[in-house]
């Protein structure tokens, strides 16, 4: 053992005993008592310090006179985490006494000790009220002839480990924590990365582009004139579309990931240019910037209720969590946004000069900001509950919006060929970028996808699709099939390999990984 290297790993740059020790402690925790015992026995090197076998003994023999002494004999520890330390150690020895009926001595450990230490004083007024309550302390819990006092010691004994600083004692964990780590990493720069199986620590991570959809694998034709607008439900069950031809179609999404046709809505005059699914997925809103706001049942493909009249124009619209409200924006300044419930009553309604042209909504999956973009360049996110808003300005025109999964961030597109992503709740002081699809003229949407909302997606007037990992500004990949502007892309919630796109060209393309040998799904 003597002529072992003090330093290990390829650059040299892990000390040995360090190593050993955090790999007996992974055995320990692991319930490996025996294998971790014989590494300790046959490298020498302890889980736990000298320092810390001493602290551990005079707790569990409660000398708490020499456990405070050995506190005070660590240079290692900064001031606040000594009286850390002597507080838990304190409030041990108060429980004891209160435990024993020595109310006095429990008093005057309070009053001479505890309460000279800096660790604030809301800590030392609820350990002093709780003296009035057995139950608040754990001492309520003493029958049958178990000793609470051994229990409570083992856990102050835990707490001091979490409290000291290394190299007294170790982080929990840790060899845990460093491989963690290490696979995080990979993932994080694993840009095709797009699964939710556990990730191997056999081999380096990496995956490859039959992660992500990249290849048409159905085509879509039903509609009989330029398709606006594709959306899946949000268990994933469902594809709705709507058109220029004034339908909107359900689609099912069958067990093989086929699609088939469920429904054709007809009853709009006008061409449809927004859909949006209700959070349980049975009821779905169609509307169109002239057309006015319809509520379908999903099951039946019957219209439920027309909102307003002929008058209110519709751009597009959202639902609250709760599925019985809902929220639309009108490209009438009159009109501003309404807030209706499922029956067609109007529940809140923002109107006026500073609530101009609507021209996109959503409502984060929370419920709690109604976001929408009006005066063609700025985006107001509304706090639902408080009334309170902030505004974000673009420099060029936006033409839509969408908003991830976990209520955190948002994207716009603007026809400067730029897709924009801002936080939520407003710490960032300027939008990542993406780039590289091309957007003058005409609504192109874009989409978050992929496990974790990893990826953006989104239409182009090339005809092509493009997709990015978010933490890059150019595009992983372009996906080439349709032969006109692509104007709307939808990600699959849960089958996260599939893609929809929606094209000037009549038709929808749904789009899986390339792998051949294996499922599309």
């Amino acid at each position: 053992m003597e002529n072992l290297p003090t330093m290990i790993g390829s650059k040299g740059l892990i000390k040995r005993h360090e190593f050993v020790r955090i790999l007996i402690q992974c055995l320990y925790s692991l319930g490996y008592e025996k294998s971790a015992a014989c590494l300790e026995s046959e490298s020498g090197i302890s889980c736990k310090s000298s320092e810390f076998k001493s602290l551990e003994s005079d707790v569990l023999d409660a000398d708490w006179e020499g456990c405070i002494n050995n506190i005070y004999r660590i240079k290692e520890l900064t001031d606040e985490q000594r009286d850390a330390a002597l507080f838990l150690v304190c409030q041990q020895l108060l429980l004891e006494c209160l435990g024993r009926g020595d109310d006095s001595l429990a008093l005057s450990v309070l009053r001479k000790q505890i309460s000279k230490l800096q660790v604030g004083k809301e800590k030392v007024h609820k350990l002093a009220v709780s003296l009035f309550s057995l139950g608040e302390l754990g001492l309520d819990k003493v029958h049958d002839g178990i000793d609470v006092f051994q229990e409570l010691r083992k856990k102050l004994i835990n707490d001091l480990e979490k409290l000291l600083p290394p190299p007294m004692t170790l982080p929990d964990r840790r060899l845990e924590y460093f491989v963690d780590t290490v696979v995080g990493s990979q993932i994080d720069s694993c840009i095709y990365h797009n699964s939710v199986d556990p990730v191997s620590v056999y081999k380096d991570h990496r995956c490859g582009r039959d992660q992500i959809p990249t290849e048409t694998v159905q085509i879509l034709s039903a509609h009989k004139n330029e398709v606006w607008f594709v959306q899946f439900s949000n268990n994933g069950d469902y594809l709705a579309s709507s058109s220029s031809d004034c339908t909107a179609i359900i689609w099912k999404v069958q067990e093989d990931c086929k699609l088939t046709l469920k429904h054709i809505l007809s009853n709009h005059q006008n061409p449809v240019s927004f859909v949006a699914w209700s959070p349980d997925d049975t009821m779905l809103l169609t509307c169109g910037s002239l057309e006015v706001l319809r509520l379908w049942d999903v099951e039946t493909g019957t219209c439920k209720h027309t909102f307003g009249d002929s008058g209110f124009l519709v751009s597009s619209c959202a639902w609250f969590p709760d599925s019985k409200r809902l929220v639309c924006g009108s490209s009438d300044p009159k009109k501003g946004i309404c807030m209706w419930d499922c029956e067609g009553n109007i529940i809140k309604a923002w109107r006026g000069g500073r609530m101009p042209k609507v021209t996109d909504i959503a409502v984060t999956p929370n419920g709690e900001k109604l976001i929408s973009v009006f005066s063609d360049r700025d985006i107001r996110i509304l706090n639902v509950d408080t009334n309170t808003e902030r505004v974000i300005s673009e420099e060029h025109p936006i033409t839509s919006l969408s908003v991830s999964d976990d209520n955190k961030y948002l994207i716009v597109n603007l026809n400067s060929q730029e897709i924009h992503m801002w936080d939520v709740e407003g710490s960032w002081e300027k939008p990542l970028r993406y780039k590289g699809h091309r957007q003058e003229k005409y609504v192109i949407r874009s989409c978050f996808g992929g496990v974790n909302g990893t990826f953006i997606a989104s239409g182009s007037e090339n005809f092509q699709v493009y997709i990015w990992n978010r933490r890059s500004s150019d595009p992983i990949e372009v996906l080439s099939g349709h032969k006109k502007t692509v104007n709307c892309v939808s990600w699959n919630p849960k089958r996260h390999q599939m893609l929809a796109s929606a094209s000037d060209d009549q038709t929808i393309r749904i789009w899986g990984p390339n792998r051949s040998e294996k499922d599309a799904c």
